[in-house]
């Protein structure tokens, strides 16, 4: 019989299969379509100190096996979803979730994390460090290792859940930065978030985006997440989530050779709303075709 379960921090998840922020809502809107419960756990929608409304519309932007998107982090706020979001989705879902952070300064991602440090059904902190430094003249924090090991610093000195810093592959070397992390206490890595695209409308002849540039996913971008997740795994010591296009179950085995203890699947949800699930139940006969018995046996073989 396959053995799908791995250990993540000091979660063991039935399976490695986790919807990604901010393509699975607050995960409750799925329980209509399927028993969510099938899932390993839920990065549930980027949280803020305080809501947002997003950026200006048009906010998606189609391309050739992807998208791009500049939602903005809209988010009802922290308050709100420990009071209303979370509660619902505990009505669904019975395993830790992933509660994914934002913010504008290392005193804002602490402040929510330690607030969401509270709820129970919290099993670990994802800190999403693409958000601009407004200290910083808006680099984000992600793209600079003594800007993200602050925020990790900080959120880790905030909470006593596990904390993975989800990394930006807009950077010369991610490697750089995940051992910053590391040092500073992380207890894994999330990689990776959207790469920077753009697309322009020939009838207009402007960008299509409102914000002009967004984070590009889908499955595009697997060669790029299997490329960054290789070199993180060969230069740190803390387990990864590794996402980036991944649509099938033969993906998830190849993100695992890489180096990733779990994935998370992103942009394919908007897809097929079902492909989580679909990807669980398909994993027993793919491992068996590939020879595999125990996922856990194969995290980081192809190094």
């Amino acid at each position: 019989m396959a053995e799908l379960s791995v250990k993540l921090a000091n979660l063991t998840l039935d399976n490695p299969i986790i919807p990604a922020s901010g393509t699975f809502g607050f995960g409750y809107e799925f329980a209509e379509l399927y028993d969510i419960n099938i899932l390993g756990s839920i990065s549930v929608k980027g949280t803020t100190k305080e809501p947002r409304l997003g950026n200006p519309l048009p906010r998606i932007a189609e391309c050739t096996d992807g998208l791009i998107n500049s939602v903005g982090l809209q988010n009802p706020g922290v308050d709100k979803v420990l009071s209303e979001e979370l509660p619902k989705l505990r009505q669904v879902y019975s395993k830790p979730i992933i509660a994914n952070v934002s913010g504008f300064s290392p005193e804002e991602y602490a402040y929510t994390a330690e607030r969401l440090d509270s709820d129970s059904s919290v099993g670990i902190i994802e800190v999403n460090i693409s958000c601009p430094n407004v200290r910083c003249g808006g680099i984000a924090f992600g793209t600079d290792k003594q800007n993200a090991a602050l925020v990790t610093k900080a959120v880790k000195a905030a909470t006593k859940k596990p904390v993975f810093i989800k990394l930006t592959p807009n950077v010369t070397d991610i490697t750089e930065i995940a051992r910053a992390c590391e040092a500073e206490g992380a207890d894994g890595l999330s990689l990776i978030n959207t790469l920077l695209g753009m697309r322009i409308d020939l009838k207009t002849k402007k960008p299509v985006i409102a914000n002009k540039m967004g984070g590009f996913s889908g499955r595009a971008i697997l060669p790029v997440a299997l490329r960054c997740v290789w070199q993180v795994y060969e230069a740190v010591n803390i387990p990864i989530i590794g996402m980036g296009g991944i649509s099938t179950p033969e993906n998830v085995i190849e993100m695992m050779l890489a180096g990733a203890t779990a994935v998370q699947i992103g942009a394919e949800n908007l897809i097929n709303p079902t492909v989580c699930r679909d990807i669980i139940q398909a994993l027993p006969a793919t491992m068996e075709k590939y020879g595999i018995t125990d996922l856990s046996s194969i995290i980081g073989g192809a190094h």
